[in-house]
């Protein structure tokens, strides 16, 4: 292996070490989180095995069942959430659902979370014309309302699972990056950084081996935080016919069909609401409290 594979390795192996360890941290909680982390872990083996575990077809059609309650059976098929108004099983589409709502959700983190700390860290480390740059960049983005942002960028670009990523990745960016910036700057006159700069260590190496270990921590709390807000922009944006298309089951796909049968039909916004509501909860709970023990560990 080249030198510079061993010291991207290195790097590596740090931040794997430091994840870890904030993990082990993080995991000595109370029996209070159990349930939250019990309605994600469901979600989660709903969206891997949703091939298995579906009932049905989400995308088959049966219009002579079309708007069944739900607990009803249709010519030998049980539907436990009932039917929509093509008479597709809400409870499979439920099940995919999760599918796209994880997927988007997890590559937008990953790819925001990714462009963001490294601008952030750049822009601390470089300091001067690029720490100018990045952080009025992030001050114009910042600027923007997010779902606004979002909405006209997925305008242009057209709606569709990869567009709704990128566009969710690049209006989530600056907040990774002002995290990444301001942890970086509170390691930057330390010791151990001092000494790599003086025995010659590479811009990369001091920011994959020193840098980022020290800082995974605090852009994992983000990150938690910002997985349940791109559960909900991903459903927004379906919900108003910008994100995953038809047929593709969403569940804002589903609250936007269901809005129109609330009062006849409710088992349609309820399935697919009650979901999102579950998910962002127990996200939202789990990061909080990954926030708190960040906090208690860095005091």
């Amino acid at each position: 292996m080249t030198e510079a594979g061993n010291r991207a390795h290195s790097g590596w192996r740090a931040i794997a070490r430091r994840a870890r360890a904030f993990a082990r941290g993080a995991g000595a909680v109370d029996r209070s989180l159990w349930p939250f982390l019990f309605i994600i872990s469901l979600f989660a083996l709903m969206a891997l095995l949703s091939p298995w575990i579906a009932p049905a077809d989400p995308l088959r059609q049966n219009l002579l069942g079309r708007l069944a309650p739900p607990l009803s059976e249709i010519r030998g098929v049980f539907h436990l959430l009932g039917t929509d108004e093509l008479g597709r099983d809400i409870a499979s589409r439920i099940v995919y659902g999760a599918r796209v709502s994880l997927a988007v959700a997890f590559l937008s983190v990953l790819l925001s979370g990714a462009a963001g700390a490294t601008l952030g860290m750049l822009a601390a480390y470089r300091r001067g014309l690029i720490e100018t740059l990045v952080m009025r960049l992030v001050d114009v983005f910042l600027s923007i309302p997010a779902i606004l942002l979002a909405i006209i960028t997925v305008a242009v670009l057209g709606p569709g699972l990869w567009n709704v990523v990128l566009v969710l990745a690049l209006t989530r960016w600056p907040r990774y990056a002002r995290v990444a910036y301001g942890q970086t700057l509170s390691i930057a006159g330390r010791p151990f950084l001092q000494y790599a700069d003086y025995v010659g260590a590479s811009t990369r190496r001091q920011i994959l081996v020193h840098i980022l270990p020290n800082i995974v921590g605090a852009l994992i709390v983000v990150a938690t935080l910002e997985f349940g807000l791109m559960v909900l922009f991903e459903a927004g944006l379906s919900f108003l016919g910008l994100g995953v298309q038809p047929p593709t089951p969403s569940w804002g796909g589903m609250l936007s069909v269901g809005k129109d049968y609330v009062a006849s039909a409710w088992w349609l916004a309820a399935a697919p609401g009650l979901c999102l509501f579950l998910l962002v909860l127990a996200v939202n709970v789990v990061g909080d409290r990954l926030s708190d023990q960040f906090e208690l560990r860095v005091r």
